[in-house]
């Protein structure tokens, strides 16, 4: 049987995605880069579910078809872990397909991948 081994980002800049990622999910790298590679992991060996970072030449989609879902316990957890990840780098995108009153706020990696900070108490 399969399972996912990880979840990979294609980047344009994999020591700056590698900056931003570990401090964005409190990850390290597994192994030194390698050919334009590397695999993040939880840095206190839990249970996390590894990202790996792989250079890329293609520009990031602005609607992307897969996308990381990051949960925040509720909307304070949300809004405080939003603003951590602007201070980091993120930035927040303009996102017109927002539905009514959103349980989600979508923002973009310093290499434009999308992901969404989900307030899971809703």
């Amino acid at each position: 049987m399969l399972n996912i081994g990880s979840v990979v980002l294609g980047v344009s800049d994999v020591p700056r995605a590698v900056a931003f990622w570990s401090r964005a999910l409190g990850y390290e790298p597994r192994d030194r880069l390698r050919d334009g590679f590397v695999l993040l992991r939880p840095a206190d060996g839990g249970s996390g579910l590894p990202v790996a970072l792989m250079r890329s030449g293609t520009e990031a989609q602005e609607r992307p078809r897969v996308h990381l879902d990051l949960y925040a316990g509720d909307a304070a957890e949300q809004a405080a872990e939003v603003e951590r990840l602007v201070a980091l780098g993120a930035r927040r995108v303009a996102w017109d397909l927002y539905p009514p009153d959103p349980d989600f706020v979508v923002l973009a990696d310093p290499d434009g991948n999308r992901f969404c900070v989900i307030d899971t108490s809703r």
